[in-house]
């Protein structure tokens, strides 16, 4: 359990930083506020995601072994 809320966390700090720090660029660009709404963007990302991968990874996890068990 320990493993899988670890992954968790870093799994969560990695994506919500990549896709929050493209979505801002993408939609404000570089301006003066880039950094604060990056960051307020990254934090509420970072709370959604991290229950989000505990819920669904093992689903996702399970419906892949599925899918290759007879290979």
């Amino acid at each position: 359990m320990k493993q899988r809320i670890t992954f968790a966390l870093l799994m969560g700090v990695v994506t919500t930083c990549i896709i929050s720090f493209g979505l801002v660029a993408i939609n404000l660009g570089f301006g003066p506020r880039f950094v604060g709404v990056w960051l307020r963007s990254w934090f509420y990302a970072y709370l959604m995601v991290v229950p989000a991968i505990l819920l669904i990874a093992p689903l996702v996890q399970r419906f892949v072994d599925r899918m290759f068990a007879g290979k």
